[in-house]
């Protein structure tokens, strides 16, 4: 992302953040390019804090239509049927973006995640993906894996009052103040597919019990061809089943996943504003932190339950 230097007209209206992080990172940021697919409110939070922070691009990808639950969460959709009437959430959500800082370019792509190829992801720096089966997040991070261009892969989820964010960097050099010096640090990480892949016996002794939950959640969705939160109360049965299959599987005491939890993610799968403020701040400050190369990055799974206010980092990787 080397180029051209800040114009006037950014550095003026960047002044405070450029006063925090510097003009490179803010002139790095005013070249990224970021792709967002699936936008609820968790995402809704993420993509204004980006756009306000003054990325270069911003790309959205949502071609449902506004439902009550979209309303419930996500602030960018106006609430007046006669103004949705017709538009994608992606598009209402691009009108309400623009407003917020006219120096980003904001724009809608009609296509499907599954269909995009790698040509044309290699035109981003960043793509996050949210509402999405677990075939399409493995899939579109293996896809940027292929590409000779590094490019940063998110991935997140809310429900109920829980939230999920995955990190998948590939290999990162970022720069780390140490005293009075500015020292190099490198990091691997593993691809979505490879860290849900890691033998649950062989996880440090406490990981979250949320990250258990939402893969047995997820590997439900899969086997009976559910849409991301398309669960009730009914399906409870089936799902405890499941983690009762997987834990003697992987050997994981089942008390790892308590029923209670399971039940509030199957029951309560709408997000919960609060929490969506939450997940999107961490969520920009990480991608900023990527694009920026300044400050140590999240790795590589972060959540959040609001029930006891916890936020945890979970590096869970096939590697010591």
């Amino acid at each position: 992302m080397d180029g051209e230097e800040l114009t006037e007209q950014e550095t003026q209206l960047y002044d405070r953040q450029i006063r925090v992080w510097g003009a490179d990172a803010q002139r790095r940021l005013s070249k990224a390019h970021v792709l967002v697919c699936g936008i609820k409110g968790a995402v809704a939070e993420f993509c204004k804090n980006i756009v306000l922070a003054g990325i270069g691009s911003l790309t959205l990808v949502d071609n449902r239509l506004v439902t009550e639950e979209a309303l419930s969460a996500n602030f960018l959709l106006p609430p007046d049927e006669g103004v949705f009437a017709g538009k994608t959430v992606a598009e209402l959500c691009c009108d309400s973006l623009k407003d917020f800082n006219p120096m980003v370019r904001v724009s809608v792509d009609r296509g499907e995640l599954s269909s995009f190829d790698e040509e044309f992801l290699k035109t981003f720096d960043v793509i996050v993906v949210s509402c999405c089966s677990l075939a399409e997040k493995k899939s579109v991070n293996e896809k940027c894996r292929n590409l000779p261009k590094r490019i940063s892969f998110y991935t997140v989820d809310c429900r109920d009052s829980c939230g999920e964010i995955f990190v998948d960097l590939q290999h990162y050099t970022y720069a780390k103040k140490k005293l009075e010096d500015t020292v190099e640090c490198q990091l691997s990480y593993p691809s979505f597919e490879e860290a849900i892949s890691v033998p649950w016996k062989t996880h440090p002794r406490r990981v979250s019990k949320l990250f258990y939950a939402l893969r047995v959640i997820e590997k439900f969705e899969e086997a009976e061809g559910r849409n991301p939160g398309e669960t009730t109360i009914s399906d409870l049965p089936g799902v405890l089943k499941l983690k009762k299959e997987l834990c003697e599987s992987q050997s994981l005491n089942e008390a790892h996943i308590p029923n209670a939890l399971l039940e509030r993610l199957v029951t309560n799968s709408k997000e919960f504003p609060p929490v969506c403020a939450i997940i999107g701040g961490i969520l920009g400050q990480e991608v900023i932190k990527a694009i920026s190369g300044k400050g140590d990055p999240l790795k590589n799974f972060f959540y959040f339950d609001a029930v006891d206010g916890k936020g945890v980092i979970e590096d869970i990787s096939s590697k010591p």
